[in-house]
């Protein structure tokens, strides 16, 4: 039970209402992260903020703070952008958190399920919407919804919601907000067309930028295999046999290369699920779930779901498939090595496209351990099933996080 109380807490310094520090209490939050210290204060004071930062930084409380108070002092309404189902879901549960005290009524707007339930929750009135910009833009096209009680808005995800192809619908919501309001955009990155709507869009924005762009969580480690597409599945055997404890994430470039996997991998004897476009709204959400809770130590996902993903127990990222546009490599791996925890980011790499590990280099300006030339596949597959690794460096992972592991050993029993 949340109870407003005398409390101990850093967030305190940064001007935040005591209700809003009980749920931050509750829920062990007590230390802001470096975005939240810069962003939140500015966003109290109703400036206009662009955040650079990568997943994993706290950016969902360092808009969501703000937005929360803002909204309920002011009697309007707040917008949240996002460019996946999975992760408005995600950002509506961590406002829905933060907010309890407040008696927020949240409504996600997102396609793959009922729009009439989604009419009935807009007209009820809701403090914050979070939505993806194409559900919702059909909508306020239908008339169902108008924006003129917004006066808090954020983009999150921008880079991700322009490569999804939404920058129409998100320039045709942005131009039917004519009330006042504040805006808020983060980004990991910030390509040209970004700065156009920023420039279009925002007056006198505040920029933070916490990382550089193109970076990657600071204990991750990179490998490659220099690999043939035919030995794939039989090296991926013996790294899931290797990191046998471990929550790994898996990528391929298709969703029915995702399908197959995850039933070859089910068939190794490994506890596996898989998301991708051809699964129900609903079926993404189980699989979620149960990757979250355990239930799943294996996720196999395409890059719909590389930036919808926020369970902070992932060791091990594996890039089946190298993606299409090299920038995915970044929020792939920044699924991992979160929090200041160690992570593990390997990728098969099919001999055409070794020119790739160079760019990806340069990318992230950290270098990727190659494992072409000191292990032959056959000496890969033969060390690792004799001595249950690669290299020194992957020892630690047998060692770490064993609350996690004995959570995943239990649930498997069950």
């Amino acid at each position: 039970m949340l109870q407003t109380t005398k409390h101990s807490n850093d967030f305190i310094k940064l001007g935040i209402d005591e209700k809003t520090i009980s749920a931050l209490d509750y829920l062990k939050f007590s230390i802001p992260t470096p975005i939240q210290k810069e962003v939140i204060p500015l966003a109290l004071n109703g400036k206009n903020v662009i955040g650079v930062a990568q997943t994993g930084t706290g950016k969902t409380l360092a808009f969501g703070i703000p937005m929360i108070e803002k909204v309920v002092r002011n009697k309007g309404q707040g917008l949240i952008l996002v460019p996946t189902r999975e992760l408005a879901i995600q950002v509506g549960n961590s406002i829905r958190e933060v907010g309890k005290l407040w008696n927020l009524h949240c409504s996600i707007i997102i396609g793959g399920v009922s729009q009439k339930r989604q009419i009935v929750s807009l007209k009820n009135n809701p403090d914050i919407i979070i939505a993806t910009p194409g559900r919702l833009a059909d909508l306020i096209n239908q008339g169902k919804f108008k924006l003129n009680k917004i006066n808090v808005l954020t983009l999150d995800e921008a880079d991700r919601m322009l490569d999804e192809g939404f920058l129409p619908e998100i320039t045709k919501i942005l131009e039917k907000i004519t009330s006042k309001h504040q805006m808020m955009l983060f980004s990991a990155t910030m390509p040209k067309a970004i700065s156009k709507l920023v420039h279009r869009f925002m007056n006198d924005p505040k920029k933070i930028e916490i990382t550089p762009q193109g970076t990657t969580p600071d204990k991750l480690d990179h490998e490659a295999f220099i690999i043939p597409k035919s030995n794939k599945l039989q090296l991926l055997k013996s790294l899931l046999d290797q990191y046998h404890n471990d929550s790994i994430l898996i990528f391929t470039r298709t969703k029915y290369g995702a399908k197959k996997l995850a039933k070859d991998i089910r068939n190794m004897g490994h506890t596996a699920t898989e998301i991708h476009s051809n699964r129900t709204q609903a079926q993404r959400k189980t699989s979620l779930k149960g990757f979250s809770d355990w239930k799943f130590r294996i996720l196999v996902a395409t890059d719909i779901a590389s930036r919808g993903i926020d369970v902070v127990h992932i060791s091990v990222v594996i890039n089946f498939d190298l993606p299409d546009q090299l920038d995915d490599y970044v929020h792939r791996v920044g699924r991992t090595g979160r929090a200041g925890r160690e992570g593990k980011a390997i990728s098969f790499v099919i001999p055409p496209q070794k020119s790739s590990i160079k760019k990806i280099e340069r990318l992230i300006g950290t270098s990727i351990t190659l494992s072409d030339s000191k292990y032959s596949l056959k000496g890969n597959i033969d060390n690792l099933n004799q001595h249950g690794r690669i290299s020194g460096k992957k020892k630690k992972f047998y060692s770490r996080n064993k609350s996690l592991k004995n959570r995943y050993r239990k649930n498997r029993n069950n």
